[in-house]
């Protein structure tokens, strides 16, 4: 059976040894194995953001990758832990705690299977149960991705149906305003990437060029509010000037050229937080580049 890509995600950061012991139980099954990571960064416990990076990440791999994610912060209890087949063919190795919502809403999965722990738990650790990460998840994975298991293999059926998701909106048109939410931030840079689409934008006929009113609310209470103009990229505005633009979901983000937008205003993320954008009716000359800073 072909070898297939491990791709690692977790809140651990890497300031101990956690992520390296799933990395050495991941080799012992397999020396051979390409290993990578998505990212140890997550916010602990956010399982939001780590359903939200799988769904950046996903589709860009080759099928058949085999990923393992782990935001738990219920290890231990009675939450299932799952293999999830995509559509698209790529296996998430995760707790069902949510982490699966942003897959299964915008790609799709095809199947999923509970871990069968009398099989796929590393040996000598069934008195552990608190490091899931490294026990359960990564031990099933490098088995999965080497071929030594089948997806068959992982464990009993179950519904996809069943899967737990978190609470997630859509984005709505209201009148001549599209109001949406705040969904993550590009954390280097401090963009504001919302959840609504471009095609959206592009039926209520906003072009590049256009000046729009954005508003920002947290809860009840306004954050920000002003005009900006919506560009293809970061240099066709002034330097810490801010814009709207299409982020590399092709969904709108607002952002300020070389600044963090996210710090400027103390701007968050969640369902709590809206977006609303409205066209002015005014325009205004996208500033012209020899060389475009490319759409992050």
């Amino acid at each position: 059976m072909t070898k297939q890509h491990l791709v690692l995600q977790t809140d651990f950061g890497l300031c101990d040894g956690a992520v390296s012991a799933m990395y050495g139980v991941a080799y012992s099954v397999d020396s051979d194995l390409r290993i990578s990571d998505l990212t140890h960064e997550i916010p602990t416990f956010n399982i939001w953001e780590g359903s939200y990076r799988l769904y950046q990440t996903v589709s860009y791999w080759p099928a058949g990758t085999v990923f393992v994610s782990v935001v738990d912060p219920g290890v231990g209890t009675k939450r299932l832990s799952v293999v999830a087949k995509t559509v698209e063919g790529h296996y998430i190795i995760t707790p069902d705690n949510g982490t699966l919502t942003h897959l299964k809403q915008e790609i799709g999965i095809a199947e999923v299977r509970t871990i069968d722990e009398t099989v796929n738990r590393l040996p000598r650790s069934g008195e552990s149960y608190t490091f899931h990460g490294r026990d359960v998840y990564a031990y099933t994975g490098a088995r999965l991705a080497s071929g030594v298991i089948s997806f068959e293999e992982v464990g009993p059926r179950i519904q996809v149906e069943d899967l737990i998701e978190l609470p997630k909106q859509e984005a709505i048109v209201e009148g001549d305003q599209i109001t949406g939410t705040i969904d993550i931030l590009d954390v280097r840079f401090g963009n504001l990437w919302s959840n609504v689409p471009r095609l959206l934008s592009v039926k209520e006929q906003i072009e590049y060029g256009d000046v729009l009113e954005v508003t920002i609310v947290h809860g009840t209470r306004q954050v920000y509010k002003s005009t900006m103009i919506f560009g293809r990229s970061f240099m066709d505005c002034q330097l810490g000037e801010a814009l709207v633009y299409v982020n590399s979901l092709d969904n709108l983000g607002v952002a300020i050229n070389q600044g963090s937008f996210a710090k400027a205003y103390g701007i968050g993320t969640g369902s709590n937080w809206t977006i609303q954008f409205k066209k002015t009716g005014e325009r205004r000359t996208l500033l012209e580049t020899n060389e475009h800073t490319p759409i992050d």
